[in-house]
This record gives C-alpha cells, sequence and structure tokens, in this order.
C-alpha cells in the first residue's frame, strides 16, 4: 500500500523576488519522510488572489494533504486566509477563540490589540486552530488544508502541532553510493538497476571535484532490505 500524498504551497512574493529563501520546504519534507508522507508537490505563487485560490484548489484535489506556508500575518497582502476561505466557498471572520488567543498575548506584552493585528484572528467557517507556542497567532485547518506562517521558527512549531493528526505510512529509508565515475559512465547499469527494483526510487546527482566526477546515488525506499540489497548490488557494479 502506497503512502499518503501531500503537497506545500508556498505564498509570498518575497520568495519569488529572491528576497526571501525559502528554509520551509525542506523541513517539511524532513518531518513528512520521518512520517511516511510522501510530498510529491511543491508550488510558489505570488500575492495574488486568484493564482493562490487555482493552486489551492488543484493541489487539495490532487494530494491527501496540502499545507501552505505564508500570508496569515497583520498587513495588508496577508490574504492567505481570505484565500482559503473562497477557495472552500466558505466565510471568514474573527473569530473568538482565536481574538481571546491574541488579546492574553498582547496584554502580557503590554500591546494593544489593533485592528491590524485582529486580522491575525480571521478564521474561515468550520476551521480548526492550529497551535503557535512561538507568537500565538494561530494556523489553522480545514479539510485536508493546513495553512502555517511564513517564519522558519513558527512554521516549524505549526508542522509539530499538526503532524501527529496527520494519517502516515511506512518512513522512507535511504542510503547513498559515492562513485567516482561520470554519469554517462553509470547511466546504462543505473536504469538496468532501477528496473530491476521498480519500488525503489534511484536519483543520480553529480558532482566534480579536484577536476574529478562522480555522481552521488541515493536509493530510498520503504523497506530497508530492499535498499540494502538495490546498494550492495549498485556497489557490486562499480567496485
Amino acid at each position: 500500500m502506497s503512502n499518503p500524498t501531500a503537497a506545500m504551497l508556498v505564498i509570498g512574493d518575497e520568495i519569488l523576488s529572491g528576497r526571501t529563501r525559502d528554509a520551509n520546504m525542506h523541513h517539511l519534507a524532513q518531518e513528512f519522510t520521518k512520517h511516511g508522507i510522501d510530498l510529491r508537490e511543491v508550488r510558489i505563487v505570488s500575492d495574488d488572489r486568484a493564482a493562490i485560490v487555482s493552486a489551492l484548489n488543484a493541489l487539495r484535489a490532487a494530494h491527501d494533504t496540502v499545507v501552505t506556508s505564508g500570508g496569515i500575518g497583520p498587513t495588508h497582502d496577508d490574504i492567505t486566509a481570505d484565500c482559503v476561505a473562497e477557495a472552500f466557498g466558505v466565510t471568514i471572520d474573527v473569530r473568538d477563540d482565536a481574538r481571546a488567543l491574541l488579546q492574553a498575548h498582547y496584554d502580557r506584552q503590554g500591546s494593544e490589540l489593533n485592528e491590524a493585528r485582529l486580522r491575525m484572528a480571521r478564521i474561515p467557517e468550520g476551521a480548526s486552530l492550529i497551535d503557535n507556542p512561538v507568537s500565538i497567532a494561530p494556523g489553522f485547518s480545514l479539510e485536508n488544508v493546513h495553512v502555517m506562517a511564513g517564519v522558519p521558527s513558527v512554521f516549524q512549531a505549526m508542522v509539530a502541532s499538526v503532524l501527529p493528526t496527520l494519517t502516515g505510512g511506512a518512513p522512507l529509508l535511504s542510503q547513498t553510493l559515492r562513485i567516482e565515475r561520470g554519469e554517462g559512465d553509470i547511466a546504462g547499469p543505473l536504469g538496468k538497476l532501477a528496473d530491476r527494483y521498480p519500488t525503489l526510487s534511484i536519483g543520480s546527482y553529480p558532482y566534480q571535484k579536484n577536476g574529478v566526477f562522480g555522481s552521488n546515488v541515493v536509493v530510498r525506499g520503504a523497506d530497508g532490505a530492499e535498499v540494502d540489497r538495490a546498494i550492495t548490488e549498485l556497489a557490486s557494479l562499480f567496485s
């Protein structure tokens, strides 16, 4: 039985402009791999309502789980929550439990829960809150979509909150073999090996160091014994 699949939707002009380097995809991929969820697709879209809604609807129809990052803060360009509401055809408004979390947080800080900050308490109808122990403002889950902040420390905390609620599969295991030959030399035998192990993922990642061409060949799969057999056979081919 195959593992559940997932997609990630990264939202924000700052990612596409190159101003901010996205670290959240790397973290999510690692966590999903350990949990037995296959991250199959990642899309990055600008802060554009139509683009976000279109991408979200496509991803949630194609995968068991969708995680979004970015666009749930207090500024005018934080439109992710509104886009999720539009995609699901539900209303969105300030919710009492989210407001209470923010009110208590800003009271402790001696700050005002002003109109801008209150935007972070706007939650689509029917959604459940995602805990945010870092900065309090919650994310939310609606059906198979989990909406999280873009700040890496907050995103990671939200992933930790949601992950236990997701159905996983067999964790993916991997082994790497360094082969000091160019990809042109190993492509034929590597293709035949992949044909003999159709349930495994076998990838070649070339490098050049001190004038020497080589490849790191990575074998991934849920069956540890099969991964061992494939890596042993691979080593014997190029020993």
